[in-house]
């Protein structure tokens, strides 16, 4: 439990899940392009199969990650206490924002599969 009764830890954990969030979102672009680029090249047979399972992989990386930095995010929440919290701030405002981006990456893995 926090002792400090500083609002700066929230926003700390915040811009924590942020920077999760951000790199969940670079992970889940790189493997789109890399499976894009496999198809660009007019790769086909093996190669275009390989290119689309490391694009793939990398965006469920980016999913789980995305998940995973919310349940972080949460566990060093948990223990803040009301004085550490300003008043009428959405504390579960960036937990939406990357939940959408694992959502929309589970989007994105199967495009890339179906297409």
């Amino acid at each position: 439990m926090s002792n400090l009764d500083d609002p700066r830890v929230l926003f700390a954990a915040e811009r924590t899940l942020m920077a999760w969030s951000r790199t969940a979102a670079g992970l889940m672009a790189f493997g789109f392009v890399v499976d894009r680029t496999t198809l660009l090249l007019g790769n086909e047979g093996p190669r275009a199969s390989i290119g689309l399972w490391i694009g793939l992989a990398f965006v469920l990386l980016g999913v789980a990650l995305s998940g995973l930095s919310i349940v972080q995010y949460r566990r060093s929440v948990a223990p803040l206490r009301p004085v550490e919290i300003p008043p009428g701030y959405w504390v579960n405002l960036s937990v939406y924002a990357s939940a959408i981006i694992g959502v929309l990456g589970l989007v994105l893995a199967l495009y890339l599969i179906a297409g």
